[in-house]
């Protein structure tokens, strides 16, 4: 069911000017337990040692990486450490989802803190547990502790939930052990993350390209920043026309209910991230599919300073705190359009404060970028 919202509503939406916000609807779980407990005995995972941040991944076409591609990159001035993974889409339940096969021991390595640091964690995924992003918890309604089915491209297998956990790369909200993805037929260490510092990604990205065979491989900088004072991220910030026609073009997905992944009218609904996306995408503007990846397209403002088509961010994720989660338009007079989670529908509520982390103004040059760089 869809509500018709006239364009004079929108108008009238978008004179309305920023006021401080009412909590309300405030997320729920934050509290709530992360890890299950341990699935069988100890399976001999390595503790963790070391923190490497991520900072490229690289995906292998048409099959998996050399069996030397790993050392030749281990070798590459400036990186800082290098991990094989499974990485494709499976069916977790009903919700398509990004999944990665990984070796306990050595993938730890590359999350954040508290992931990496929870030995049970570990020991559930190399048991046979999947562990589910945050979010895909909070707002897809995945349980702890639920026995779910995973599918990949030959074959399906139960997993048990194990664990809520990020893994610091976005569109990825579940991990398996590399038995339990070679069982479902991943294929196999396909993708490549690579640590190094961010003093020169650019000069790091081309160095690693020149280990790679030639397209054969594709180079993705995983937390790319702009300099929006500079101006580094070409383009400009949005027009009050594109801004309207945006806005106005969420409203006509008001009453769709939430769906995990939806971002189009083919999925049946939209989840909050492919609702900016869409909205956007109507007025002509590229977004990436993911919030954490949309909270880049332009510089955090405090909500004092938030105007009708500015995005607004929250980080409701325990198990990464900081890391962006959710997301949302700001419409002016305190309110914003939002697709909330499992069981809800697109709809206008007012802004709440829990776990806000600011407005984020739209630049065009960053969106595209990002769009075309991150999908």
């Amino acid at each position: 069911m869809t509500i018709a919202i006239t364009l004079s509503t929108g108008v009238a939406m978008l004179a309305a000017q920023a006021s401080r916000p009412q909590v309300a609807e405030q997320p729920k779980g934050s509290s709530e337990r992360l890890v299950a407990t341990a699935n069988g005995s100890s399976l001999g995972v390595a503790k963790f040692s070391r923190k490497i941040e991520p900072q490229f991944m690289i995906t292998a076409k048409g099959g998996a990486f050399p069996a030397d591609a790993l050392e030749r990159v281990k070798r590459v001035k400036g990186v800082t450490g290098a991990d094989l993974v499974y990485g494709n889409k499976a069916k977790l339940g009903d919700k398509w989802v990004g999944v990665f096969g990984v070796d306990p021991s050595t993938f730890r390595n590359f999350t954040p803190d508290r992931t990496a640091k929870s030995n049970d964690l570990w020991q559930n995924i190399a048991a046979g547990d999947v562990a589910v992003s945050f979010v895909l918890h909070s707002d897809g309604g995945v349980k702890l502790r639920d026995q779910v089915s995973i599918a990949g491209t030959t074959h399906a297998s139960q997993a048990r939930v194990g664990a809520y956990a990020t893994m610091g790369v976005s569109g990825v909200d579940a991990v398996v052990s590399k038995t339990t993805a070679q069982r479902i037929g991943m294929t196999k260490d396909n993708v490549m993350l690579v640590g190094g510092k961010r003093k020169d990604l650019t000069k790091l990205k081309k160095a690693l390209e020149k280990v790679l065979p030639k397209k054969a491989a594709t180079v993705q900088v995983l937390n790319p920043s702009f300099d929006f004072a500079g101006g580094s991220s070409g383009g400009a910030y949005l027009s009050a026309a594109e801004i309207s026609r945006s806005i106005n073009a969420g409203y006509t997905k008001i009453g769709w209910p939430y769906v995990w992944g939806g971002e189009s009218d083919a999925e049946g609904g939209y989840d909050c991230s492919g609702l900016v996306q869409w909205a956007f995408a109507q007025a002509g503007i590229k977004m990436p599919r993911v919030a954490e990846d949309q909270a880049r397209t332009g510089p955090w403002l405090p909500f004092a300073q938030a105007q009708p088509g500015d995005l607004l961010i929250w980080a409701n994720d325990p198990s990464a705190p900081g890391r962006i989660s959710h997301i949302a338009i700001y419409i002016g007079g305190n309110q914003m359009l939002v697709a909330p989670h499992t069981g809800d529908f697109v709809k206008i509520q007012k802004v709440y404060l829990t776990n806000f982390k600011g407005a984020v103004r739209v630049n065009r040059g960053a969106a595209a970028q990002l769009a075309r760089t991150l999908g």
